[in-house]
């Protein structure tokens, strides 16, 4: 019997034979595309195969939706707990900034006296004759209200925090010897502590240890204040300055330094917030006063440290505080923190020169803040 025959008009066959094809290939093509992908491709699941064949880019009209068929499960496996990540250490950041409470430019008065700070004019210059008779320029000497800022590296805002605040002594530069020949930046960064550094320019790389406006009332605190702005936004967070503003404070200076911290204590207007203060060979006068705020202040600590050039000031400072029955220290100890008053010879081979990096210890500076505790 013969076979019946099908015979698909013109118009049909262009509807009908597309549809016949793709169900063909959904029968039977499947695995034979997805046994041998074309050359062209890179191997891909069964899934996948029509998407490469039909991408979504080609018209709307085109597209053909289809039904893939279900891919066998893969046994769940087990899922390792997330490990917790660190922030990102902070990298450290030293930098120079102009300051408008700075002790200089100054043009006031010197305390106790009447006399203009920049007593001298000549042609057209101003400048302040030195207890020693010598001149020195305003516009060399007394011009810079640069401050070394230091952060460093790992320094987290959030934990408990302190401000060193270092007053350079005479003949010196920020950039020259407190940054680079004495090493006071990297001091604070080698303590490991949660430390800031501030050091403002007095005279520059110059004989002289006048406090400019640190000799004003409240001219200490007023430059602190604005040093926790100038830290904030060198941190990257302005919104912190809040936080630098309620850090406690430690004058660490040396040699000439000593009478800018003399005034500081006396009339800088801080108050609790100072914590402690820190003479590297630096205890050449202003006894008294250093001995007042020693007994006056609860729980501060005290630390001078000196070579031949100061012993005999020490030993006056050591005398007046026995006679006022406060306990006075030959080291340092492991809570200066608590308050401590220590007074520190240094070996004979000592010098004045480099006591900053080379006093009782290697590192005096990152000692001191080692052993805050």
């Amino acid at each position: 019997m013969p076979k019946p025959s099908l015979t698909i008009s013109g118009q049909w066959r262009r509807h009908l034979l597309p549809a016949f094809a793709l169900a063909l290939v959904s029968a039977t093509g499947n695995a034979a595309l997805a046994q041998s992908p074309p050359p062209n491709l890179k191997p891909q699941l069964v899934n996948d195969v029509f998407a490469a064949r039909w991408p979504s880019s080609a018209p709307a009209h085109d597209v053909i939706a289809v039904r893939t068929t279900p891919q066998t499960a893969r046994p769940a496996q087990p899922r390792l707990p997330a490990q917790a990540t660190s922030p990102p250490r902070a990298e450290p950041k030293t930098e120079l900034v102009k300051f408008a409470t700075a002790p200089f430019p100054y043009d006031g008065l010197i305390p106790e006296t009447e006399r203009r700070f920049l007593d001298v004019v000549k042609d057209g210059q101003k400048g302040h004759r030195t207890a020693r008779g010598a001149v020195l320029w305003q516009r060399d000497t007394f011009n810079d209200s640069r401050v070394l800022l230091h952060i460093p590296g790992g320094f987290n805002i959030s934990r408990p925090a302190v401000m060193v605040v270092y007053f350079h002594g005479h003949g010196a530069e920020l950039t020259r010897d407190v940054l680079d020949r004495q090493n006071v930046p990297a001091q604070i960064s080698l303590s490991g502590k949660n430390a800031v550094l501030v050091a403002p320019q007095f005279a520059v790389d110059a004989a002289d240890s006048s406090a400019g406006r640190f000799w004003q009332p409240g001219g200490f605190a007023r430059f602190v204040s604005e040093a926790a702005k100038k830290l904030a936004a060198l941190s990257g967070i302005p919104a912190k300055a809040r936080q630098f503003a309620n850090m406690p404070v430690i004058i660490v200076a040396y040699s000439g330094g000593y009478l800018p911290a003399a005034w500081s204590i006396r009339v800088g207007g801080l108050g609790n917030r100072l914590h402690g203060l820190v003479l590297l060979d630096g205890l050449y006068g202003e006894i008294e006063h250093f001995a007042n705020w020693i007994k006056s202040s609860k729980k501060v600590f005290f630390v001078s440290a000196y070579t031949q050039s100061t012993r005999r000031q020490n030993q006056a400072l050591a005398d007046i505080l026995r006679e006022q029955k406060v306990s006075v220290s030959g080291e340092i100890g492991k809570h200066l923190w608590r308050g401590r008053v220590a007074l520190l010879p240094a070996a004979s081979e000592v010098t004045h020169q480099d006591f900053v990096t080379q006093a009782w210890t290697e590192n005096p500076i990152a000692d001191i803040l080692t052993n805050l505790n």
